[in-house]
């Protein structure tokens, strides 16, 4: 009797183990293009999505956060058309990291092509990265990649299965493909500039160009003697000049809900926004000025970060010795570091100050708010130099991981594990296109296969601290300003201008804390600068105390105007033009 038991209980345990798991060998997916799609063999990164959710495809749910969907991924080089690539639980994925541990259910299947070019780089090394096409280096919208229409499978404890006929064989054919942009037009207001980088070309061994948005002020055909100050806005790719409008909202615009900001209609606000800053850019005391808004993508991102590095080249020079005196040639600024100011939120932050440490004599004040890490000891929340492991806390007997996003109640929404994993499912070498690829992208030294080397492991998190220590000497802002602040002191005085809220969702306020601890420590000469901080403000405050985010970021184009205003009253030498373009 009983080893009858001992057998009917193993028996049970046998059952119970097959039934909640999916035997891998019967999860494949098969995936190829057509001829038609494309006669000539493709490199890039291919793409598997499934969906649960039919509100959008599956590719534009895919995310960091709580609703994301399931993705996996694997690079191809030379696919023919008609050549079929197989996803089974062998190839890695996100959320869930084998296709064996995909829950039982039905799902919409799509698959996308990241298509990949070759550079031959100025550093000798060739290296296949996707080509910005116009989008802002976007994998899921980007012109050219190739993708399938979207079709209903099921998941079952057997397998998997078409539901229209039952097949276990599921092919998906790319058989689409992304189309090409439409550049935007010109108005009386906002002119559209593309500059080839003969820095950049050199580098990456075809033609580069940067781009902008510029807007001009009021009066600027009837004031040809007038030459205007600039205004720098640094943040992610910019489609158009954004936030300005010359008429009022479309009066049957159907509002919609933002969830981001728990507001209805904010597309409505977005317009009434736009709409009254040209009205205030149209008022008589309003400066006359121009501002800016950089296009600067590059095969890791949908901008540079605005700095010289070497795995993407010297985009800070493009940008600063190239771009800027060249929109300032055309529409007559003044093109001089008094007269150049930066501003920006989140990247843009970043990128404010970093180009006005790189750069102290070519601009004459930096407002960055919400910026990225300024200080490598509070990457976020790991501190680089000392932390052996990025993805979980130091601990001798529990694991626990290392939080990556919050609410301003601090409640979780990922970790940094997870967003990491997506990234490597999107791309290896830090060709996911996403946020920790490209600060990797952009401070990290270049390996030997031409590509960036790696802060940390990107399946473990353990930290290499030799190049944590290049990222520290080249790119910890804070860390450049106190070694340097005896050369730098003078020419930054009065130019640094930190906004940030004490709830910052990727908990960017940390490394603020440790930049203000360091300029209130300055002296010969005094920063004499700001730092200011949005009590329980979320991602990205930018230093309005009257206005939340939802309205604050609507106008950055122009709270910081009487601040640039004082600023260049206080510091315009001798003999500047300080009159030209105040006209009424």
């Amino acid at each position: 009797m009983k080893h009858v038991l001992l057998f009917l209980l193993s028996a049970l345990l046998l059952f119970g183990c097959q039934s909640k798991s999916t035997p891998a060998s019967t999860i494949q997916i098969k995936v190829s293009f057509t001829e038609a799609m494309s006669p000539e063999t493709k490199d890039g990164r291919l793409l598997l999505m499934l969906s649960d959710n039919e509100s959008a495809e599956p590719r534009f749910q895919i995310n960091d956060g709580l609703k994301s969907q399931l993705i996996y991924g694997m690079n191809v080089d030379g696919m023919k058309a008609n050549e079929v690539k197989t996803f089974d639980s062998t190839i890695f994925g996100y959320p869930y990291a084998s296709l064996s541990e995909v829950p039982p259910g039905e799902y919409q299947v799509q698959a996308l092509l990241h298509v990949y070019e070759t550079f031959d780089l100025a550093t000798g090394h060739t290296v296949k990265l996707p080509m910005d096409n116009g989008e802002g280096q976007q994998w899921n919208r980007s012109p050219g990649n190739l993708y399938s229409k979207p079709f209903k499978i099921r998941v079952t404890e057997n397998g998997i299965e078409n539901p229209v006929n039952g097949s276990q064989e599921i092919q998906v054919v790319l058989d689409q493909v992304i189309p090409q942009i439409e550049e935007p037009e010109e108005t009386e207001w906002i002119k559209h500039v593309k500059l080839k980088s003969e820095k950049l070309s050199e580098f990456w061994g075809r033609d580069i160009y940067l781009g902008a948005h510029v807007l001009l002020p009021k009066g600027f055909k009837e004031h040809p003697e007038a030459k205007y100050p600039v205004m720098v806005f640094h943040g992610h790719f910019p489609s158009d000049f954004s936030g300005f409008r010359t008429i009022p909202p479309a009066p049957d615009l159907k509002p919609e809900y933002s969830a981001r900001f728990d507001l209805e209609g904010y597309n409505v606000i977005q317009q009434q926004e736009a709409y009254d800053f040209y009205k205030r850019w149209n008022e008589p005391d309003f400066p006359r000025m121009l501002i800016i808004e950089i296009q600067h993508p590059t095969p890791y991102y949908d901008d540079s970060y605005a700095v010289n590095s070497a795995s993407q080249g010297p985009y800070g020079d493009a940008i600063t010795h190239e771009l800027i005196p060249y929109i300032e040639k055309e529409f007559r600024g003044i093109g001089e570091g008094w007269s150049r100011f930066l501003y920006g939120g989140s990247t843009g932050g970043w990128e404010a100050l970093a180009v006005q440490v790189k750069y102290p004599k070519e601009y004459n004040g930096c407002f960055a708010a919400c910026p990225d890490p300024i200080d490598f000891r509070a990457y976020c929340l790991t501190n680089i130099y000392e932390d052996k492991n990025a993805y979980y806390y130091d601990s001798d007997h529990k694991k626990l991981e290392v939080p990556s996003h919050r609410d301003y109640l601090g409640q979780i929404q990922s970790t940094l594990l997870q967003g990491n994993h997506l990234e490597l499912v999107l791309g290896d070498k830090s060709r996911s296109g996403q946020q920790w690829d490209i600060w990797e992208a952009t401070y990290s030294p270049q390996g030997e296969d031409g590509y960036p080397v790696r802060l940390w492991d990107k399946m473990t998190g353990d930290i290499d601290h030799q190049v944590a220590e290049y990222w520290k000497e080249n790119y910890d802002l804070k860390h450049i300003l106190e070694r340097d602040w005896d050369k730098l002191g003078e020419q930054l005085k009065g130019k640094i201008h930190i906004y940030c809220g004490d709830m910052d969702n990727y908990y960017l306020n940390n490394a603020v804390y440790l930049m203000e601890e360091f300029l209130e420590s300055t002296s010969n000469p005094y920063y004499e600068g700001e730092v200011v901080y949005g009590d329980r403000a979320e991602h990205c405050w930018n230093g309005d105390p009257d206005q939340p985010n939802a309205i604050s970021r609507l106008r950055y184009n122009s709270m910081y105007v009487p601040k640039i205003m004082k600023r260049i009253a206080e510091s315009a030498p001798k003999g500047a033009d300080v009159t030209s373009w105040r006209y009424r």
